[in-house]
């Protein structure tokens, strides 16, 4: 019996019989199946990225429309250039319904080479400067097999097509925005040390459906990757941690305070300066120790500002320009960037709001700050983290450091180097760091035991509100850990 004859009576049975054996939903193959979805139909469909969907179509595909007939892969991807992407001024959109999804593996001897998931998803008309419009429902089934390692569609059945009538997505996450006025939300989802799920809902500007690739200003998450970039040159060999900043850089205010020969970049990435978070705080304006370094704790964006001015001497390069070599690069990160890019990111930027819903003036940067108003996407974001988690970028003996507790800023919470660090008992831990601004407020959270981890990006002032019943539904006991850990 060949593999296509066994799809179909397997099919054949699901459909007859009703069969129950779909597989957990928290299980490994589903999230993957998951995934696979979400990426064919929200960046192959929904952004009419043709080659996308050429290369995770199988050559021989099958698709069963109830109204629009059969469908091999030329036909389909004809009809999808035609109908779907041809009116860019007025395209389809379609989006799952979650809870709607199973999974149920399909095994040859014992191996597993392909799966069906089922589920129901609706298509929505997406018009320029507009939401999107609801405009139909129905149910599908896609046959997914493995190639070489990769997750190809196979078959597909979409059936039972019909007007929505009143309903709406059913999903949890727009009713936890709605409830909580959250304009804009964007959901990384990491899994098994791999990035599993991209999820994006909400507007750019009120009116413009935001896409999968929209870009965020991450506030204070922008130090976590300014703070990889150092231990990467330090992991190099051509930077030392405890070695004084003076002979690279001292700034002018505190010049004549012999305290600033004390200062290191682990002294800085761990907050322990002695500065305040910025100097414009205070009544001078001028920057000043606030008690000795490397004696206490005190947040600071001065902190990491100073260090980029240091390693900018040393290196005779920007800031932009050496993450750039030392990260984005490595890891592919295009959209993501210290500097305003108008060309870049004007079409895909999310507008940030007060709690009243007036928008904010978007940061346009002409120069890095190291520790603040990094623009990137949550693809982007959630890849960086994995390959922190994955310890992809440094030496082990870096990577260590940079997990081990520096010093106490709450019971069971400590700051290490860049990240802040949660005991959560049995020797686990979770990295971490939150950013806060105007219209700005953002999160992450990383396992690296259970390597999952999360990324949340809102943009209106309150938009923390939605952390805990998102981190606890993701992230399950560890994250209720976290949250107990935070509001202690």
């Amino acid at each position: 019996m060949t593999k296509k004859l066994r799809i179909s009576v397997y099919l054949f049975i699901l459909f007859i019989t009703n069969l129950q054996a779909q597989i957990a939903k928290n299980s490994a193959l589903f999230l993957e199946l998951k995934k696979q979805d979400s990426l064919f139909f929200e960046r192959g469909f929904n952004n009419c990225d043709i080659a996308y969907l050429e290369k995770t179509m199988d050559e021989n595909l099958k698709f069963y429309h109830d109204n629009g007939g059969f469908q091999d892969k030329k036909l389909f991807i004809e009809r999808t250039k035609q109908n779907i992407c041809g009116n860019p001024n007025q395209k389809p959109i379609r989006k799952v319904i979650e809870s709607s999804l199973e999974v149920f593996p399909l095994y040859d001897n014992g191996e597993l080479y392909g799966a069906i998931q089922t589920g129901e998803h609706q298509f929505y008309i997406r018009e320029k400067n507009k939401k999107d419009v609801l405009g139909g429902q129905a149910k599908f089934t896609s046959v997914w097999t493995k190639k070489d390692g990769n997750w190809m569609m196979s078959d597909v059945l979409s059936y039972d097509h019909g007007s929505p009538g009143q309903s709406e997505l059913t999903d949890n996450l727009q009713q936890l925005m709605k409830e909580n006025n959250i304009p804009t939300l964007g959901l990384g989802i990491i899994e098994d040390g791999k990035l599993k799920e991209i999820k994006v809902y909400g507007t750019l500007d009120g009116k413009i459906t935001a896409p999968y690739n929209s870009l965020f200003n991450v506030a204070s998450l922008t130090k976590p990757v300014t703070a990889m970039t150092v231990l990467r040159l330090v992991s190099l060999g051509k930077l030392n941690l405890d070695e004084p900043l003076y002979k690279y850089f001292t700034d002018p205010d505190i010049a004549k305070d012999p305290r600033h020969k004390k200062l290191t970049a682990r002294m800085i990435l761990s907050h322990q300066t002695g500065f305040p978070n910025w100097r414009w705080q205070k009544a001078d304006k001028k920057l000043s120790f606030d008690f000795d370094p490397g004696t206490k704790y005190q947040y600071s964006g001065e902190g990491y500002e100073y260090l980029r001015k240091a390693v900018e001497k040393k290196f005779n390069k920007s800031l932009e320009v050496l993450t750039e070599e030392m990260i984005f690069k490595p890891l592919k990160m295009t959209d993501t960037g210290y500097i305003w890019n108008e060309k870049k990111q004007a079409g895909r930027i999310v507008i940030g709001y007060d709690r009243d819903g007036k928008p904010y003036d978007t940061v346009k940067n002409i120069s890095a700050n190291a520790a603040d108003d990094l623009t990137t996407s949550v693809e982007d974001f959630s890849q960086f983290l994995v390959s922190v988690m994955n310890n992809d970028l440094l030496s082990k003996t870096v990577f260590e450091e940079m997990k081990t507790k520096q010093l106490m800023t709450k019971e069971n919470k400590y700051f290490g180097l860049g990240f802040e660090i949660y005991y959560l008992g049995n020797n686990r831990i979770a990295l971490s760091h939150g950013g806060s601004d105007t219209g700005v407020n953002t999160i992450f959270i990383i396992l690296p035991e259970t390597k999952q981890g999360l990324v949340i990006f809102t943009n209106v002032d309150d938009g923390y509100k939605i952390y805990e019943p998102i981190i606890n539904h993701y992230l399950g006991d560890l994250g209720k850990k976290i949250v107990a850990i935070e509001t202690k």
